[in-house]
């Protein structure tokens, strides 16, 4: 069964805390949020002009929140680059604590990444070792916790289909699956949906972004990724790789949360919430 969320990050740029979009999601009907997350304090996330968390919080104490809204969490994004060497010693305990979180939140897993750029002074084949370590790592807690790790194409390595299947075949293990998102795959030069076909029977979580005509004349096949759709979705040029995503989903009969990624302007999540019902019905 395909299941609508989002991500409190379509509020960031409203200065908000995540009170906000959360009642939002209550209003419109919509059963799942997924949430950033700040590993230490941000003074703006604190003056309450930020929806992310802070994961020194309690959780139990955000979970009677939620759990008041009638609402849970699809996932807890906590993509700090694995591809940096800071990973190893920056990333790895952020993701740690994700995990951790999560699980007091009753949410079934934690998203992660690569860069944005590749390291410099790194080959490609130093900065594999280094991401094959930071999912060693991770997904031996990940498998006491039972989280699902899921790797996110955002990157130059996970937009790269031949190098997302080197990383996801780093382990054999069940909880090292794949959050897909319609918006970065096609902002690198992609096709969306033959990106999905591929790795279809690792997907466990999406995030569904569209596209601006003028975003992606501009930066498509140069950037690897995009923090939020400024179109609502439905009313870009990825409409159609978004909707082809969908009839794929629904014939693997696949049962997950789609994550909404849209700037909250005025009426833009409305009108994505109103177009992804209508694509998932027909």
């Amino acid at each position: 069964m395909l299941k609508l969320g989002m991500h409190v990050d379509n509020w960031r740029h409203n200065d908000v805390t995540y009170e906000v979009p959360c009642e939002f999601a209550r209003a419109h009907g919509m059963e799942y949020v997924e949430f950033g997350t700040v590993d230490g304090d941000y003074f703006i996330q604190a003056l309450g002009y930020n929806p992310h968390i802070t994961l020194h919080s309690d959780p139990l104490k955000l979970k009677a929140y939620l759990d008041s809204l009638k609402l849970k969490v699809s996932q807890i994004d906590a993509a700090y680059p694995m591809s940096s060497p800071e990973g190893q010693y920056r990333g790895i305990p952020y993701t740690i604590r994700s995990i951790q979180f999560a699980k007091a939140l009753g949410c079934p897993c934690v998203d992660t990444t690569d860069g944005g750029r590749k390291p410099a002074g790194y080959t490609d084949a130093e900065v594999m070792a280094l991401m094959k370590q930071y999912y060693r790592v991770v997904l031996e807690w990940a498998e006491r916790w039972e989280i699902i790790i899921n790797v996110e194409p955002h990157g130059p390595y996970t937009t790269n289909p031949d190098t997302m299947e080197q990383i996801l075949s780093f382990s054999d293990s069940p909880y090292l699956r794949l959050n897909f998102d319609t918006g970065n795959t096609f902002i690198a030069g992609n096709d969306p949906v033959a990106f999905l076909k591929r790795f279809r029977h690792k997907v466990s979580h999406l995030h569904i972004k569209d596209v601006s005509e003028s975003l992606a004349r501009k930066v498509r096949g140069g950037e690897t990724g995009i923090a939020t759709s400024i179109v609502s979705i439905g009313e870009g040029v990825n409409a159609e790789n978004i909707a082809g995503c969908i009839e794929i989903l629904k014939d693997m009969q696949w049962d997950g949360v789609l994550s909404i990624e849209c700037e909250a302007a005025p009426g833009n999540v409305e009108k994505s919430l109103e177009w992804l019902r209508k694509e998932i019905a027909r």
